[in-house]
């Protein structure tokens, strides 16, 4: 962890500073968090390099663009990095709509639908494990126009990498069906959905361990093919 005094402006607060030392006695398992994110990441690789493989090649022969999706996402500290994911949408699809995905969106791709059906467009981001920008277990990165209305204690979720999954994504599954009904998805995203996700974040920064992140991964697992 870096030093309080040290951190950017906005985590320099009354709210985040609670988080902050909860966080620095759990060095050990910061520690064996990250070294937990390099080894499953490596060996996912190894298994799955085949079927990312395949997928990538679907991708490109059924639609025109490039094979991935790079957008920029917040993780620790504030940090900006590019989220990597298999392409499910039209080319330049957040140009042409939302920053949220809705059901029913006609910017997906057939292909896309499918692969977003069961998460495998998130299959890349074990790059961004391995990288150190996000971890298996984490809140999920959201691009800088949402964290620019973040409320201070939101910040908090970002003393530690963001995540491929966490608890807040998977009781919010369903985001794109309640969101395809709003005229305006982005406002009722930050007003409405955020501050309860939030709600499931800040508890996993407060209580995080490896048992926990373990019981998530496999909770996420289930809930993908059930």
């Amino acid at each position: 962890m870096k030093p309080f005094h040290k951190l950017p402006d906005v985590f320099k607060t009354e709210q985040v500073k609670p988080y902050y030392d909860i966080l620095c006695k759990k060095s050990k398992s910061l520690f064996l968090k990250r070294l937990s994110d390099i080894i499953l990441s490596v060996i996912m690789l190894v298994i799955l390099i085949i079927p990312i493989a395949f997928i990538a090649a679907a991708v490109k022969l059924t639609s025109n663009g490039p094979v991935f999706y790079k957008q920029v996402r917040v993780t620790t500290y504030g940090k900006r990095f590019k989220i990597l994911k298999f392409r499910t949408m039209v080319e330049n699809a957040d140009q042409i709509g939302s920053l949220v995905t809705t059901q029913g969106d006609a910017r997906i791709t057939k292909i896309g639908r499918f692969l977003r059906k069961y998460r495998l467009d998130e299959l890349p981001q074990i790059f961004n494990v391995l990288s150190g920008s996000m971890s298996f277990v984490g809140t999920r990165p959201e691009v800088p126009k949402y964290v620019e209305r973040y409320r201070a204690e939101y910040y908090a979720t970002l003393l530690i990498p963001a995540g491929i999954t966490s608890l807040a994504s998977i009781m919010y599954k369903d985001e794109e069906k309640l969101l395809s009904s709003q005229e305006d998805a982005d406002e009722v995203y930050i007003n409405k959905i955020l501050p309860e996700k939030m709600k499931y974040n800040l508890q996993y920064t407060e209580n995080f361990g490896f048992r926990s992140d373990l019981k998530l991964m496999l909770k996420t697992v289930k809930e993908v093919f059930c």
